[in-house]
């Protein structure tokens, strides 16, 4: 029914905003249509997954031919526990994104970082 229709909404496609600005003030009725998408979305887990690995590669301390998508931070790089806070910063700064206490103690793995930052719409 249209009352229940109303109360649920369904997710809307994205379009884009559009509106005319004139061009010429002697031409009013000529002019040009300007379209802004939103800049939201998430970032290709490709790139995630290569700057992770360029961020853990880059880190000091660890050893270059021991770093994979699977790697474990402490078990299989050697980091110790300030380490892991310091390459989850890391993170955060290369995607500028701002990652929880809580979320952060979670990413033990390489591929726990790439999974979180590819699932977070802001990471840049």
């Amino acid at each position: 029914s249209s009352a229940m229709r109303l109360l649920v909404r369904r997710p809307q496609l994205a379009r884009p905003l559009t509106f005319s600005v004139p061009v010429n003030a002697r031409f009013p009725h000529q002019s040009f249509t300007v379209r802004a998408f939103s800049s939201g979305g998430f970032l290709p887990k490709q790139e995630v997954q290569e700057r992770v690995l360029s961020v853990v590669k880059n880190f000091e301390g660890v050893d270059v031919s021991k770093v994979s998508e699977t790697a474990h931070f402490m078990n299989d790089l050697g980091l110790d526990s300030l380490d892991t806070v310091e390459i989850v910063m890391a993170f955060e700064d290369e995607f500028a994104i701002e990652i929880p206490d809580a979320e952060a103690e979670k990413i033990q793995t390489v591929e726990q970082a790439i999974s979180y930052v590819a699932s977070h719409p802001q990471a840049k």
